[in-house]
């Protein structure tokens, strides 16, 4: 059994518990998802407070409807699309632009952040990363949310084109437009700022997301 079948297995067997009304299991179910989930929603979102209650109503429908769960596509993928939805649905009843906070991504229990290639001795190269980053910041608001969010899948996450298709439910042709037109959008957006002497050199190690992947592109 390859360690693919063997996952599935395990949701499986999850699923099952869940099923049977075992707390415990419901438990380890958050705990396997509560990270990915607040950072896509963030991803699309901008908004911290918004995502932490996105976040809530995803496992809450996740659980009502966890027996319709038939075991096709993995539990991420299924959570993933249920979290989507959920954030698009929230800007349309929104009706209007996502406001970004200028606030950092305070550390929950165990939500991974960005990771910054920074010198703690160094005001002059602390002040050009974060320079970088408000900037970057600020563009990254500025791409449709469907843009961010295979933007967040691929960048952040480390899915291939086929997991994001099945999870947002597009074609494998529409994620690799998607994710195209996000990273030329930012690259724009960011490479006169990369092009200065003085603040570019600071930039040096920073991925432009800003985060660690952690899985090499597929």
């Amino acid at each position: 059994m390859n360690s693919k079948e063997k996952s599935r297995q395990d949701e499986s067997e999850l699923v099952h518990r869940i099923r049977a009304g075992d707390e415990t299991a419901f438990s380890e179910f958050v705990g396997m998802f509560k990270e990915k989930l607040f950072r896509l929603a963030y991803g699309i979102t901008l908004d911290r407070e918004e995502s932490q209650d996105i976040v809530q109503d995803v496992f809450l429908k996740a659980f009502q409807a966890i027996d319709t769960f038939k075991g096709q596509s993995s539990l991420a993928t299924w959570l993933h699309r249920i979290t989507v939805n959920h954030c698009l649905n929230w800007k349309r009843r929104l009706s209007r632009r996502f406001k970004w906070r200028h606030q950092p991504l305070e550390a929950d229990e165990g939500v991974e952040q960005p990771e910054l290639a920074t010198e703690a001795d160094n005001p002059d190269r602390q002040y050009g990363e974060k320079e970088f980053l408000d900037l970057f910041e600020k563009h990254f608001k500025s791409l449709p949310e469907e843009a961010r969010a295979v933007f967040i899948l691929k960048e952040l996450e480390g899915h291939s084109y086929e997991e994001i298709a099945a999870q947002l439910g597009l074609k494998v042709g529409t994620v690799s437009s998607r994710l195209f037109y996000a990273r030329q959008r930012l690259k724009d957006a960011m490479t006169p700022y990369l092009s200065q002497p003085e603040t570019g050199s600071s930039a040096k190690g920073l991925s432009l997301s800003g985060t660690k992947n952690k899985k090499r592109e597929r």
